[in-house]
């Protein structure tokens, strides 16, 4: 989905005209199909200097059709968005642009698979490297560094010319079961278990929870599921651990003791109704 956003507070000239470098620039780059650019295919497409580069990329900026990602990095804005509109790609255009090793996702991706009804203000993407959060046009990106024993379970999707990663539905689970906070809090994660529990693959969820190795994690999906009274051969199965300690059920909430939970060794911090209290609408 694209929207356009108006440009607020700016002097558009109403009569553009392109130069001759200009002209080729966005013909060649329209004609591949491109959607996001940097400074080198310019480079490749003009044969030109650095300031002639420079030059071109100034007056397409000034000109609307291109919009400044990050430092050497552009999205080209179709000219059906016309002079007074800023363009907005779905993330999924921007992200593998930014970053090379990634996937989409946490709450981004519990969205993209119909997962939860919160619509995202923020793009969370997993990586295994430190990379500072973006801001671009109405979107935030934020970037989460995961050790290389948790970063897996993503597949491959494509919108349009895009190929883009972003973690499967299982893997999305576990992901929120881990960090709560980066999906909208335990609430939400139940929720999103419970509505896609006849898609998913639930054997699979329960082997990446083993494999990320985040006791808390393992814990945690026992007792939702068990609260959900859903897959009982799961429940059986992370039973059988011997969990020393109490960890806390949701890392966001105030550490209120509510009680306990025995077989899961949680500290229950949320109620069984507050989990599941969204059921009854």
């Amino acid at each position: 989905h694209r929207t356009i956003l108006p440009l607020e507070g700016r002097m558009v000239p109403q009569n553009i005209r392109f130069g001759e470098q200009e002209s080729k620039t966005l013909f060649s780059l329209e004609s591949k199909g491109v959607d996001v650019f940097t400074i080198d295919d310019v480079k490749k497409i003009l044969g030109s200097s650095d300031y002639s580069v420079w030059h071109v990329i100034s007056g397409l900026k000034r000109k609307n059709r291109i919009q400044q990602i990050e430092k050497g990095k552009y999205l080209l804005v179709p000219a059906k968005a016309g002079i007074e509109g800023y363009w907005s790609e779905e993330p999924w255009v921007i992200v593998p642009h930014l970053i090379d090793t990634y996937y989409i996702g946490f709450l981004t991706a519990m969205s993209y698979w119909n997962m939860t009804e919160q619509i995202p203000i923020m793009v969370f993407v997993a990586t295994t490297k430190k990379k500072d959060d973006l801001e671009f046009g109405n979107q935030k990106f934020k970037f989460i560094k995961l050790s290389n024993t948790k970063f897996f379970g993503y597949v491959k999707e494509r919108r349009n010319n895009t190929e883009f990663n972003i973690s499967s539905k299982e893997k999305t689970i576990v992901d929120g079961l881990i960090h709560p906070e980066y999906c909208g809090g335990i609430i939400e994660v139940t929720k999103a278990m419970w509505t896609v529990r006849k898609e998913v693959k639930w054997e699979e969820v329960l082997t990446m929870t083993q494999q990320v190795g985040v006791n808390v994690a393992l814990r945690r999906l026992g007792y939702l599921l068990s609260i959900l009274h859903i897959k009982k051969n799961i429940i059986k199965e992370i039973e059988k651990i011997t969990f020393k300690g109490y960890s806390i059920l949701d890392p966001r909430s105030n550490k209120k003791k509510l009680g306990y939970s025995k077989n899961f060794g949680l500290i229950l911090n949320k109620t069984s109704k507050e989990l599941t209290g969204w059921m009854e609408y």
